[in-house]
């Protein structure tokens, strides 16, 4: 899942040599975990100034054919010289023809990053003396000309644990990851609007279930509910022309390079309307050539 119009390294080829950096909080350990289960030697926070000791080490395992050598290697901030030595290091590797270097950005939204810092309660290596997000934000500024230059940028904010070791197993096997990822999220509006969202769709026009007393303890997930939201004519119409139109803007979104697209579909309690629209509007677009469509309840085991 490339972002951007970054430069994309080969995905024909299995690559050698990983590197793997990015904002901190985003995922990398378990990025080093996914590729070290598929057969590489990783190094997680690696000095950066070591960087071309170890890609001659990999270049020289790999002229053993019965080894197929292959490494991975994480480098951030957490080395002081990092931003300054990377650039040059980077630009020095990839023109070892034999390395088949691929470098991975790693990133997430400053609300996932934040969450993320308080509920392992590890400090941010830039906010030794201020708040995690001013830690998240200066980090960000420093690593901007570094991200422009890597091979992939994958955003972590959706991505669960598994999906993420997943897109490095991909990479691993050298197969290209996917393209767009659609995204539908079901919420409740007493409880917000998503902060990630791109479109936002309100069905609380449609029948509520939450009134009928046997429905009520249910979820959009129960048969029952299901059937008696989309019986309604103002639904089975809602639904046509809502899949129309995505069918036209999902592609668009895609040919622009568009990495991720998360669409919000709100209810009142994100409990029952929200949740039947998010898993139908999966099912009719379910099978888009390079597109990968998921759902996510956000509400739905609130009462």
């Amino acid at each position: 899942m490339t972002e951007g119009r970054y430069p994309t390294a080969p995905t024909e080829t299995v690559a050698s040599f990983v590197v793997v950096t990015g904002v901190s909080g985003a995922g990398k350990s378990e990025a080093i975990h996914a590729l070290e289960d598929v057969g590489y030697l990783c190094v997680d926070n690696l000095p950066t100034a070591l960087l071309p000791s170890f890609a001659d080490r990999v270049v020289t395992e790999s002229t053993d054919r019965e080894k197929k050598h292959r490494s991975a290697v994480v480098v951030d901030v957490r080395d002081g010289d990092f931003i300054h030595q990377f650039p040059k290091i980077l630009r020095n590797l990839r023109r070892r023809k034999r390395l088949g270097v691929v470098v991975v950005f790693l990133e997430a939204s400053d609300d996932a990053l934040v969450r993320r810092f308080s509920e392992t309660r590890r400090p941010h290596p830039l906010a030794a003396d201020r708040s995690v997000l001013e830690g998240i934000v200066e980090e960000r500024k420093r690593l901007a000309e570094i991200k422009k230059s890597c091979d992939r940028v994958i955003n972590t904010t959706d991505l669960t644990v598994h999906e993420l070791r997943r897109e490095f197993m991909e990479l691993s096997q050298g197969r290209p990851t996917a393209g767009l990822v659609v995204t539908f999220v079901s919420f409740g509006y007493k409880y917000g609007i998503p902060l990630e969202v791109d479109l936002l769709l309100d069905v609380r026009f449609l029948p509520n279930p939450y009134f009928v007393a046997k429905l009520r303890t249910q979820t959009g997930r129960s048969k029952e509910v299901q059937s008696y939201v989309e019986k309604a004519e103002a639904s089975k119409e809602f639904m046509k022309k809502t899949t129309d139109l995505l069918r036209f803007l999902i592609p668009h979104y895609s040919s622009e390079g568009k990495s991720y697209l998360t669409i919000g579909i709100g209810c009142t309690g994100g409990r029952h309307r929200s949740v039947v629209v998010a898993e139908r509007l999966r099912r009719r677009l379910i099978g888009s050539a390079g597109i990968r469509f998921r759902v996510r309840h956000r509400d739905i085991k609130n009462q």
